[in-house]
């Protein structure tokens, strides 16, 4: 039977089922991903934003299990690679509801993904644009633009997004090639705190679809990308907060604009707990360190990024401020400085890492011999 959640409050992963997992031993770190969470979240985002399709971006958690659960529930996708578009592809997911929103890609993988039936590709400069057009010449472009990105816990405007005195060159190419450029898009930043940054993502792509007609093309998708935020150890704006900006922004868009956005963290972050292990501890200059068998290269790599993560255990000692470091022999591999977590923490005791479904095994890898966490859907 379903459980129901509060709907004032975003829901979290059972963590009963983590002790539950427990009893069957300890082999390793693990993500343990709760499936009702999965569902409930893809129910939050369409109830709060009734004009906006959710295609869950693949990078944030690419477990087929996972991504058949957001497909149960009316999810579509957003990939950045072949083998992302394979795992869609082996769910039955149409090619045609696909959208290829990496800015640059190899021109292998555009064939491959254009040979699949893939209709919808993201641009920002001329020689992306002439590179797929030249490759699946019917195919349909979405335009990023370079958007604020102002409190965001990390940016994502220096690498991709076109600016505004650079859209006439890419408008004038699309028609002289004869390419339909059909859609904008853009990205308010990972794990965005500042939900005016989509007011303004919105009003460019406005301006920029009255530009688009006034040289003969036909604007007709929206892609509001991600961002949308989870919670840590602090507060963040909620989605129906978001929603009520982008909603509000959205009355300006004509209905004949489809309207779509790419979710990632926020589908599944929540779902996840990943369970971990004090494999070591000491004190250095006065301040504990615990050593776990989960750290940078192996699930907790966000930690690097900004992303303050809700580390708990099962002792009951004073809090106090922890550094806290991975397995390997990389002085790179510290999590964090000062995390909260029991004075008499030690080795052997559990970590507990709430909210941990998003970038942890996707970003993980096998460095110095250490494996990823196990990935477990309940």
């Amino acid at each position: 039977m379903r459980r129901s959640f509060d709907p004032h409050r975003e829901p979290q992963a059972d963590f009963n089922l983590v002790r539950q997992q427990l009893q069957h031993g300890y082999q390793g770190p693990f993500l343990l991903m709760d499936s009702d969470v999965l569902r409930e979240k893809v129910r939050r985002f369409k109830a709060a934003l009734p004009r906006v399709t959710p295609h869950y971006a693949v990078k944030c958690n690419p477990t087929q299990a996972v991504l058949a659960v957001l497909h149960e529930e009316g999810a579509g996708f957003e990939i950045a690679s072949p083998a992302e578009l394979d795992a869609c592809l082996a769910l039955g997911v149409p090619a045609e509801t696909l959208y290829f929103s990496n800015p640059m890609r190899a021109r292998e993988a555009i064939a491959l993904a254009a040979k699949a039936g893939v209709q919808w590709y993201v641009v920002d400069s001329v020689s992306e644009l002439r590179k797929v057009h030249g490759i699946k010449p019917d195919a349909s472009f979405y335009l990023r633009l370079h958007t604020s990105n102002e409190g965001s816990v990390s940016p994502l405007s220096e690498k991709f997004g076109v600016f505004e005195e650079e859209i006439e060159a890419i408008l004038d190419e699309a028609v002289k090639l004869g390419a339909d450029l059909a859609g904008a898009t853009f990205h308010a930043g990972s794990q965005c705190l500042n939900p005016d940054n989509w007011r303004i993502g919105i009003e460019a792509a406005v301006a920029l679809f009255d530009t688009m007609r006034t040289r003969g093309l036909k604007p007709r998708l929206l892609n509001l990308g991600g961002g949308f935020p989870v919670e840590h150890r602090a507060a963040i704006p909620s989605i129906r907060q978001i929603a009520e900006i982008i909603n509000a922004a959205l009355v300006a868009v004509p209905d004949d604009i489809r309207i779509m956005a790419e979710p990632g963290r926020f589908l599944v972050s929540d779902a996840g707990w990943l369970v971990t292990r004090v494999i070591g501890q000491t004190v250095r200059k006065g301040q504990p360190w615990a050593y776990l068998d989960a750290g940078v290269f192996n699930g907790l790599l966000e930690t690097t990024t900004g992303i303050e993560y809700d580390m708990r255990s099962d002792r009951q000692g004073d809090i106090v401020p922890w550094v806290v470091a991975g397995p390997t022999c990389d002085s790179m591999d510290i999590c964090t400085r000062s995390q909260p977590l029991p004075a008499d923490l030690t080795e052997g005791d559990f970590v507990y890492v709430r909210n941990a479904g998003a970038y942890s095994n996707a970003c993980g890898s096998t460095f110095n011999g250490f494996a990823l966490p196990e990935v477990i859907v309940v």
